[in-house]
């Protein structure tokens, strides 16, 4: 147990460091947005839904169905919420427990010595594990390995055990339910399975290849077939409950995602596919380059067989046949088989461990035969020793490939090209053959000094690998740092998150370049250009944020923000038509085969509200109520209605169905009960139905809830301009137009109670601000004119009545007001500007 304990302590400290880590790229989607983890969400929807949020039958899930995972998930937000520290420090206790499983697995292969202390320090320190345990989507994978290793323990444990006791078939039924339970947090668990065969036939049984074709063709130990027909049986079982809870129907993935399975040639599919698994074993050998992201041309495509990256392929899958048959060969008689035993001149040199050269398979035909026909009445004989050096060699190339399959692309199309979690499980393989060889060279090495050295080699390998996997957790703890740690792999996706992490910080242009930085390395992203839309928008550079909203758009139909931006741009300058006709569009995409279709239902639901705004204010009550509902019908769970339901109160409240509006408001105010708008109108409504007192309550509630926004003080000051109460409006007003004196409806307004309580030079005033604010407005430019000709300044009056009649010709009450003051100048010998 001291190695199990020891590689666990070290697993943790290595670790640690992430503790203080934020949630960083996949993290937010899966935990800040994911509506599964929310208390107001029933429990049973993660069994319905993807890992995502998604429900699991749309068109656009992703398919992962891992709901013990995301269980996990939402108890962690139960206890603590979105604080990132209890999600990382699960996390790291998770891989501080499979390091200590997969040490226990080891001192069953390699027994109670060194090499079981190094496997499981090797695994503990391994830097292409940093993804999987410092980043909160990881869990996935920690988890799934967290149950593939007792599924595995328990089947070890089942075979070693007499046939005819309860434990033994409790064990066979433990080992099934882990199995099961390690796919339900990640689809790369059901793959134990097949592992655990391996372990019977190469570790418990010690199979050759020839003894396994005798077994298959003659049928013989039939309680060995009948184990490994039940894994077949419920692996199958498994697969096919997943297939048809998801709908039957495989994920679709962008281009972008996987361009290997995007593209046409089928020379180019077949080479980077046969490419990408030698290229993740050169992650495990020499995990010096990590990135967060390998997808787009991160591993560029194989096109040619001229391509020198096919010499590394070649090589891959050749050094993977010669180890596959150094394991499965039959080795010789009275030949050492597990590092334990050195046999030299007869003999045996045990370095503290006994071995029987007897109780290895002899390599006679006859001795296979009758092997294989008692294998289970030896077993108890061959559990007393360790398993072949070969069999060890096979039973770790099983835990290498196994479950790496499903990445491979070999049965389906997979949403990524690398992924460095995915390696999580597969490692445990690879630290086994490290392990292994290191053990041969020691045992082939006669000089004490050449053993001491290879010795420290091998403590010099784990300490480089913990130096490097703390100093990459480091890459983990923000986003920031995790991106420009990737920006010399995958430039087109870090520069484009970069740009993200910039802007949420305030630092807007560098934000503006790094958005321009990954359009560079890659034109067409429609994430990229409507980011940068939106950034040169919030901007005050509408212009150019249209010409990057509609590029979008081109790359990505379906990309319904850019739609709701565009619009709102097109609203801002006039162009009512065409803002009409953008959110029209946006409202009428299907949300199918989308990767996120809650978002996508959110924009077409704030589409919809803009749409209904435009035609309300254009006087179009009932168009603007039919689009209201519409996009009620269409709003996903997630969208916050308070908004919505309010314009539904002002619709019903201009159509004079005042019970209608009264109660959309109320279903505001239940939405959100502090939302101040609802607070405003709902008082507005209050009192045009005379109950005056009440309607005052929530005027004063509106300023208490935002004592800052002068809005709240304009629509108090009007109802208190209706009430007669003008002193108090007055002040009410003039507090306002202070508050927010960049506003002109704030500043008009004001500036209109000022006059009705006759301070006709305060009133001045915010006319006149009000007409730097909107100096094209003619009803500010007629108001200022108005004022000014009571206040007694003719001329300026004269020059404001004449702007305002520039932009709007035919207004009679301008006319008439400047006939008035034309006379009263002429009266006083004043020159006019009239005939």
């Amino acid at each position: 147990m001291i190695a199990e304990l020891i590689s666990s302590a070290v697993a943790l400290v290595l670790y640690l460091n992430t503790l203080s880590a934020d949630f960083c790229y996949d993290d937010s989607r899966v935990i800040k947005t994911n509506q599964d983890l929310l208390p107001e969400t029933p429990w049973i929807n993660i069994f319905y839904d993807d890992f995502w949020g998604t429900l699991l039958t749309h068109s656009g899930s992703h398919k992962s169905y891992r709901p013990l995972c995301t269980l996990s998930f939402r108890l962690n937000h139960a206890l603590g919420g979105l604080d990132p520290w209890g999600y990382h420090l699960v996390n790291v206790v998770l891989h501080s427990f499979v390091t200590g499983l997969f040490a226990s697995l080891s001192r069953l292969l390699l027994g109670e010595s060194r090499w079981t202390l190094l496997a499981g320090l090797l695994f503990a320190s391994h830097p292409a594990h940093t993804e999987a345990v410092a980043g909160v989507v990881g869990r996935a994978d920690v988890g799934a390995a967290l149950f593939f290793l007792s599924s595995l323990r328990c089947y070890s444990q089942h075979c070693a055990t007499r046939p005819c006791s309860a434990w033994h078939w409790a064990l066979l039924l433990g080992s099934l339910v882990c199995a099961a339970c390690s796919m339900l947090w990640k689809e790369q668990g059901v793959t134990v399975l097949a592992v655990a065969a391996a372990y019977d036939f190469f570790i418990f049984h010690r199979l050759k290849l020839r003894q396994i074709a005798v077994l298959l063709f003659k049928r013989r130990n039939v309680s060995l077939l009948l184990r490994v027909t039940l894994l077949a049986c419920w692996g199958l079982v498994l697969l096919a409950v997943r297939l048809y809870w998801m709908g039957n129907k495989p994920p679709s993935f962008s281009n972008s995602d996987n361009p290997a399975a995007d593209s046409p040639c089928i020379l180019t599919r077949t080479l980077t596919f046969l490419h990408l698994p030698a290229f993740n074993m050169w992650l495990l050998l020499c995990p010096h380059t990590l990135s967060f992201d390998w997808s787009m041309d991160a591993v560029p495509l194989l096109r040619s067989v001229s391509d020198w990256r096919n010499l590394q392929t070649v090589a891959f899958y050749i050094g993977l046949l010669l180890l596959a048959r150094f394991g499965l060969r039959s080795p010789a008689k009275n030949r050492e088989t597990n590092g334990k035993a050195h046999i030299t001149n007869g003999k045996s040199c045990t370095n503290g461990h006994s071995y029987h050269a007897g109780s290895s398979f002899q390599n006679s035909d006859s001795e296979l035969s009758r092997n294989i026909e008692n294998g289970t009445k030896k077993s108890s004989h061959l559990r007393t020793t360790l398993p072949t050096t070969e069999n060890v060699v096979v039973f770790a190339l099983s835990l290498l490939s196994i479950p790496f399959l499903p990445a491979t692309n070999l049965f389906f199309y997979v949403g990524f090209v690398v992924a460095e979690r995915v390696l999580y499980i597969p490692s445990m393989g690879f630290c086994l053959l490290v392990t292994v060889g290191i053990r041969a060279m020691y045992i082939r090495l006669s000089r004490r000094s050449s053993k001491t050295l290879l010795m420290y080699c091998s403590a010099l390998l784990v300490i480089l690998y913990g130096i490097r996997t703390v100093m990459r957790n480091r890459d983990w703890q923000k986003e920031e740092m995790l991106y420009k740690s990737g920006v010399t792999v995958n430039p087109a996706k870090a520069w484009g998150n970069l740009g993200n992490v910039l802007k949420n910080q305030g630092k807007v242009g560098e934000a503006e370049r790094a958005y321009r930085n990954a359009l560079y390395y890659r034109r067409n992203m429609a994430d990229m250009l409507y980011n940068l839309g939106l950034l040169l928008q919030e901007g005050n550079r509408p212009s150019e944020a249209l010409h990057y909203y509609k590029l979008a758009i081109g790359s990505r139909p379906t990309l319904a923000s850019a739609y709701l931006n565009m619009g709102i741009i097109l609203m801002d300058q006039g162009r009512m038509d065409e803002a009409k006709r953008t959110f029209l569009t946006c409202a009428d995409i299907p949300d199918e085969n989308l990767k996120d279709p809650h978002a996508h239902r959110s924009s077409v639901t704030s589409c919809l509200y803009n749409l209904g705004k435009l035609l309300h204010e254009q006087g179009l009550q009932e168009e603007a109520l039919s689009v209201y509902k519409e996009a009620i019908q269409k709003m996903p769970r997630q969208f916050a209605p308070q908004s919505l339901y309010n314009m539904m109160g002002e619709v019903y409240m201009r159509l004079n169905q005042l019970n209608e509006a009264e109660y959309w408001y109320k279903e505001s105010l239940r939405a959100k009960p502090d939302h101040v708008p609802a607070h405003l109108t709902y008082g507005k409504l209050l009192a045009l139905m005379g109950q005056k007192t009440e309607a005052e309550r929530y005027f004063l509630k509106a300023i208490e809830l935002d004592p800052t926004k002068g809005n709240c003080y304009m629509h108090y000051g009007q109802f208190l301009l209706d009430e007669s109460r003008l002193s108090e409006a007055a002040e009410v007003a003039e507090k306002a137009a202070q508050l927010d004196g960049a506003e002109f409806d704030v500043v008009f307004n004001a500036a209109h109670v000022l006059r009705q309580a006759s301070l006709n030079q305060a009133a001045e005033k915010y006319y006149g601000l009000a007409a730097t604010l909107r100096p094209n407005y003619p009803a500010a430019l007629m108001n200022l004119g108005a004022i000014l000709h009571l206040n007694g300044k003719l001329q300026e009056a004269e020059y404001n009545y004449l702007r305002a009649l520039q932009f709007k010709p035919d207004d009679a009450i301008t006319q008439s007001n400047l006939r008035k003051l034309w006379k009263i100048m002429e009266k006083q010998g004043l020159k006019t500007a009239g005939p």
